[in-house]
């Protein structure tokens, strides 16, 4: 009978390869971003092209917003297109102590540190619009793999994720909250817990793309409300993509109004 079982499980793995085989050859699977084919079998939605096109964020870092201390010959020499430059004598603190931008010197925002996995540009940029405005949930699976990648270290060992919540009305347009599907791989594959409701949106606001920083900062004041559950914890917001940080610096000044011990932040990716 254990026998019989055995080669029943077998025939079953064949059968899906045989599947996969023949999906492949009649519907060969495309990279979203540059629509290379991929690989017989490979269900991974980025090419290994685009994958290791990403400029990954690694230190040195600002200890609070996660601005990376990049040169022009870093990421022209890897990447061929160009990143900021920030000198040393641009760092706030001393040697040996945790660096911050001069942003963050003189004004620290929110919450009290950020993360991002890469760069908003090149292929990156590419995969997170094609997964919020080309309606492909699928790409939340290597977006949050990536997160995962370069970001789980800063995470508290207490912590829980909390999504950015998306206006109500764009939501329902695009069918899902980006921030929310990230969210969701991010915590299981830190076996942290996930809370969506501990934030919430009390009203709606205009789109942030067209608008500069202290008209973002304007347009989302007041907009959010946390939960009192949020006291005491260690909350990590998670969005798609860090630009001015006035969202997530108005949703971290919610969760502090609720109690929240501590408001982290962890993107897929940020503006320069």
């Amino acid at each position: 009978m254990e026998h019989a079982a055995s080669r029943v499980a077998a025939l079953t793995i064949a059968v899906r390869g045989w599947a996969v085989a023949a999906l492949d050859l009649v519907f060969p699977a495309r990279c979203p971003v540059c629509a290379a084919a991929l690989g017989a079998g490979r269900r991974d939605p980025l090419c290994g092209v685009c994958w290791d096109g990403v400029v990954r964020i690694a230190p040195p870092f600002c200890a609070r917003c996660g601005l990376p201390f990049f040169t022009f010959a870093d990421i022209e020499d890897r990447h061929g297109f160009p990143g900021p430059v920030c000198a040393s004598g641009d760092l706030g603190g001393h040697v040996g102590a945790p660096q911050f931008c001069s942003p963050c010197a003189v004004a620290p925002p929110a919450f009290d540190w950020a993360r991002a996995a890469g760069l908003y540009a090149g292929p990156l940029r590419d995969a997170v619009q094609r997964f919020k405005f080309g309606r492909r949930p699928a790409l939340a699976r290597p977006l949050a793999a990536l997160v995962l990648e370069q970001c789980a270290a800063a995470v508290p060992a207490r912590a829980v994720l909390v999504p950015i919540p998306l206006a109500r009305e764009r939501e329902r347009e695009r069918g899902f909250n980006q921030a929310a599907l990230v969210a969701e791989r991010v915590a299981r594959g830190l076996g942290a817990p996930l809370r969506e409701r501990w934030l919430a949106r009390t009203r709606a606001t205009a789109p942030q793309t067209e608008l500069d920083a202290v008209e973002r900062r304007a347009n989302v004041r007041g907009a959010f409300v946390a939960s009192t559950a949020a006291a005491g914890a260690d909350v990590v917001l998670v969005d798609d993509v860090l630009t001015t940080g006035a969202t997530a610096g108005e949703c971290a000044r919610a969760l502090r109004a609720a109690g929240a011990a501590s408001v982290g932040l962890l993107t897929v990716a940020r503006v320069l």
